[in-house]
């Protein structure tokens, strides 16, 4: 079993993050706000479009492209070029780089800076350290185990235990749950809100992170739509989990939720 590593090698990895993001800045913003090229990748969802530019791939192989150079013996699974197994599998040590080079590629291609270029490292058990960088915007969220940053400047979760205060958000209600169970499974959360606001990918998770919004609920999602999301929300004293409260790692039903205490009431209504 991996261990978590100590406080410097967490150090370590996020520098690194830095890098990663900078490599990727170079591609993602040139061609952002410009004209591009988009190739539907097929059916996802219910949907029969799922965009990819050039901007995703190129970022991914430069992002891909660090990390074998730096860490030749950690493993890759990234959207756009899959996985690829570096270390011995039968080593203790199984680290992966999980990389979505533009989250929100929709809202990249419709010229909207809610899109983000995702990276966390899984120890074998879970993420560890997470990194969401909206260069256009020039933020930086980084979460380790102990806590999370904007621009290095810590942030936390803020305080809400009602969901009848709370501001609540998910990504598309009307295409981006996996089944319209699901869908009305979340409409039966946001008639107890406070305040909805939808449309923000993962830029959503980093707004429960720097206590802005509350709730973030989605399903259909994939490991490298959600997993650097996890230490960010976690690292600023938020709760992530999939609807049975277990492991979102693997993606599928999330929740990230600011307290415990809304994370159960949430969660009681979408089991119910």
């Amino acid at each position: 079993m991996t261990q978590t590593p100590p406080i410097i090698k967490i150090k370590e990895y996020t520098v690194f993050l830095d890098r990663l993001a900078e490599a990727a800045a170079e591609i993602t913003l040139p061609m952002f706000k410009k004209p591009v090229d988009v190739i539907n990748k097929g059916r996802k969802l219910d949907l029969d479009f799922d965009p990819v530019t050039q901007a995703d791939k190129q970022a991914e192989e430069a992002i891909r492209s660090l990390i074998n150079q730096t860490y030749p013996k950690h493993n890759i699974l990234g959207e756009e070029h899959g996985a690829e197994q570096n270390s011995h599998p039968d080593s203790d040590e199984q680290y992966t780089w999980v990389i979505d080079p533009i989250d929100g590629t929709r809202a990249y291609i419709c010229g909207i800076p809610t899109w983000g270029t995702l990276v966390a490292l899984n120890d074998g058990e879970k993420p560890i350290v997470g990194m969401l960088d909206q260069p256009y915007l020039k933020e930086r969220y980084i979460g380790t185990p102990d806590a999370a940053y904007l621009n290095n400047e810590l942030i936390h979760c803020r305080d809400c235990t009602d969901l009848s205060q709370a501001t609540i958000s998910t990504t598309d209600p009307t295409q981006f749950f996996a089944c319209a169970e699901d869908a009305e499974a979340f409409e039966r959360v946001a008639q107890k809100a406070r305040l909805v606001r939808n449309g923000y990918d993962c830029y959503a998770y980093a707004m429960v992170a720097a206590g802005f919004m509350d709730v973030v609920i989605e399903s259909g999602l994939e490991a490298y739509d959600i997993q650097a999301l996890i230490p960010i929300v976690e690292g600023a004293g938020g709760i992530v989990t999939n609807w049975q409260g277990k492991s979102a790692a693997d993606g599928g039903q999330t929740i990230a939720a600011a307290t415990p205490a809304l994370h159960e009431q949430v969660l009681r209504l979408l089991n119910s």
